[in-house]
């Protein structure tokens, strides 16, 4: 049935849509019948819920695989036949029965999970690790995008060494956030420009590093440890996008440049932030950093106050 809202979508995003799905099901072999085996896709995605999610009920099955009551129950009913599924009667809702499967079933599905991960490394394999890390990010935004409202949104963040581009991304974000949220000029973007240059031309990879995290796929925060000496080490470029407040990621990059620089040797961590950046201030505040020294300064547009922090490790 069409609905206004199917009628707004462009019919060449459609078609690229279905393309897509065409392309995929035929490159890894999930039509009819699933990976050469005797197995329907739906029918292996039953013994994966039933392997997975174990003890369900056949309602859950069909909430979760959005199958037709009728085609379900034929499949359970094969299974079954086969010795495949285990009946027993549920501890939620004494009324329906909790599937599981046997210890045959298991050794039906083992081989099925195992063909459908040597497909996945296979189309994996022949790309470099860099792409397959955009592949990987990329089917992850995805299915961020088509999920319904009503799921959840994961809030795991991931965070991973600098890739190239990302310092770029660093520069942007500073330019772009601080314009918009204090009113800083081009000259901030400038400086923070000028730093990340200095950073990788002259980067330590024994005795700094820096971290980029991402949230569902998506670049969304960043810090670095430079090393200012033998024994002081300079937190520099700690940044969250809007997305990523309020999910203590602030302060595990913190954290993580803290432990870093323990690992390495140093004994005082030092840092350079501005009077009207609360947020990051009071997360140096809980770690231990104290104020040293502040200093009146006119820059990117303002007067403001420059602060030095700093903490013995």
């Amino acid at each position: 049935m069409t609905t206004p809202d199917t009628l707004s979508v462009d019919p060449l995003q459609v078609r690229a849509l279905r393309a897509f799905n065409r392309f995929y099901t035929q490159r890894t072999g999930l039509l009819d019948p699933y990976l050469g085996s005797d197995f329907s896709l739906t029918e292996v995605r039953v013994l994966y819920e039933l392997a997975h999610h174990a003890p369900c009920t056949a309602s859950d099955l069909k909430r979760r695989l959005l199958l037709d009551a009728g085609y379900l129950s034929r499949i359970l009913r094969r299974f079954g036949s086969a010795g495949w599924v285990a009946r027993s009667r549920s501890t939620v809702d004494a009324r329906q029965l909790a599937l599981s499967l046997t210890p045959e079933g298991r050794a039906v599905f083992e081989p099925l999970q195992q063909s459908s991960r040597e497909e996945a490394a296979r189309l994996l394999a022949p790309l470099p690790e860099t792409q397959r890390e955009t592949l990987v990010a990329a089917l992850a935004r995805a299915q961020s995008l088509l999920e319904s409202q009503g799921t959840p949104t994961s809030h795991t963040a991931v965070l991973r060494d600098p890739r190239p581009g990302d310092m770029g991304w660093v520069v942007q974000q500073h330019g772009e956030l601080y314009a918009r949220e204090y009113g800083w000029n081009s000259e901030f973007e400038a400086l923070v420009a000028e730093i990340v240059a200095g950073m990788i031309r002259q980067h330590d990879p024994v005795h700094e590093r820096g971290w980029i995290a991402e949230l569902n796929g998506e670049r969304v925060g960043s810090v670095f440890v430079v090393r200012k000496s033998e024994t002081e080490a300079q937190l520099r470029l700690l940044i969250l996008t809007p997305a990523a407040r309020g999910l203590g990621l602030g302060a595990r990059l913190t954290d993580e440049c803290l432990a870093f620089a323990r690992a390495k040797g140093y004994r005082r961590m030092v840092l350079w932030t501005n009077a009207n950046l609360a947020a990051a201030r009071a997360i140096y505040a809980r770690r231990g950093f104290v104020l040293e020294h502040s200093e009146p300064y006119r820059g990117y547009g303002h007067d403001l106050v420059g602060e030095t922090w700093a903490l013995d490790l």
